[in-house]
């Protein structure tokens, strides 16, 4: 679990593009596996585009219109050929939509985008992250469009993949919170101007900064209680 916390502009976004394959690096090497995969072909190729699968930030232009959830759902299946025939294409599309709390899953494979709600279709676009048993999936502010409360559900989501299919997850945020939320017994990463400044296990990046724009970070997470807030601010901890 990595989280990789920045501002707008800090680079976060086309470092996820770099690991995922979708944008190739002026310098450096990206490996999997401990190959470099700008020189993969055939085989090798297929197994990286399996292995590591991408979220996109926004739920309303990361799915076709024109394609139902099934159709979204079972092109990578049949693509890859790990379905045979639209049955057990069905089966599959049924099985991972329970997988992240769209049920009961047949009132939702007929829809098309455009009949669900933010949160449902991020969680389509999650379920169709899966279809390829994926080791690493990047979700770029999977969850900075949605709703307080249907953020949480779907961070929970995640975390419960994380836990039960074993998948690692790069999550890229520009909140510190969220990073705490989904990352603590993972690790975070602080980026500004393009450039890592900060890196370490998620408790001690929160609880001890380093840098001072991690600082920065932290001291613009919102505090819901107004006698801590004050008590932060007097104490030279917080900014108003």
């Amino acid at each position: 679990m990595l989280c990789l916390v920045g501002e707008s502009g800090s680079g976060k976004t086309t470092t996820a593009r770099i690991a995922a394959g979708l944008t190739k690096p002026t310098s450096g090497v990206v490996r999997f596996d401990g190959d470099d995969i700008h020189q993969l072909s055939g085989a090798g190729f297929t197994r990286f585009r399996r292995g590591v699968q991408y979220i996109h930030q926004d739920p309303y232009a990361s799915l076709n219109p024109i394609r139902d959830v099934f159709g979204t759902i079972s092109a990578p299946l049949r693509r890859h050929r790990l379905v045979r025939g639209r049955a057990q294409a069905w089966q599959r599309a049924c099985e991972l939509l329970t997988e992240v709390d769209l049920t009961p899953p047949e009132q939702f494979l007929t829809k098309y985008p455009h009949q669900l709600s933010g949160g449902q279709r991020q969680r389509v676009a999650v379920a169709r992250a899966l279809t390829l048993g994926p080791r690493l999936i990047i979700a770029d502010e999977a969850t900075s469009m949605l709703d307080v409360s249907i953020r949480v559900s779907l961070l929970n989501v995640l975390k419960r993949l994380r836990d039960d299919l074993g998948v690692g997850f790069m999550f890229i945020t520009h909140d510190l919170a969220i990073a705490k939320y989904f990352g603590w017994h993972g690790h975070t990463m602080v980026m500004h101007h393009g450039k890592v400044v900060e890196s370490g296990p998620t408790p001690q990046v929160i609880n001890q900064p380093a840098h001072e724009y991690t600082k920065a970070l932290l001291e613009a997470v919102p505090e819901p209680d107004p006698d801590l807030a004050r008590r932060k601010r007097e104490s030279g901890l917080g900014r108003v």
